[in-house]
């Protein structure tokens, strides 16, 4: 499972409390510039509207060698899921405090697919406890390596 895209944000605003992987719906153009990397998904959510899943705000640069029919950079895309699975990601996402966003898009036997996420928005708190940790978690690796240097 090679990475296209990531998204940085989502792990760090969000408490992921499930996880789906869908297929997207794409033009070639798109492909072509997923292909070179060229995409930005940090900023993007998805929504269910009339039991179909879209994503908003996903951005995939024009392809550069793409003629006069290329893609429209942030148009909504359509994700491929299967009904329970949409239904299980409606009751989720239509709970306060909950969001549908991407975790990342990546290559699965040829095609791209998209790992979507429910998450529910951290509180400020709730990031600076978990940079705490995570500072304080580098430090004890920091003194075992040190550690076992000596020995």
């Amino acid at each position: 499972m090679a990475d296209i895209l990531t998204n940085s944000k989502a792990r760090r605003d969000y408490h992921i409390l499930d996880t789906f992987e869908a297929g997207i719906v794409l033009h070639g153009t798109e492909v072509k510039a997923l292909r070179q990397g060229r995409g930005q998904i940090s900023d993007a959510f998805a929504r269910v509207e009339k039991d179909e899943v879209w994503l908003h705000n996903a951005h995939i640069d024009e392809y550069s060698h793409g003629n006069v029919h290329n893609h429209a950079p942030k148009g909504k895309r359509k994700l491929l899921l299967h009904r329970s699975e949409i239904q299980k990601l409606f009751a989720l996402g239509n709970i306060k405090g909950h969001s549908i966003v991407p975790l990342s898009f990546y290559w699965k036997n040829g095609k791209v697919k998209v790992q979507l996420a429910v998450g529910k928005g951290k509180a400020d708190f709730d990031k600076r406890d978990d940079i705490r940790k995570r500072e304080s978690d580098r430090e004890i690796q920091r003194a075992l390596q040190h550690r076992s240097k000596r020995e």
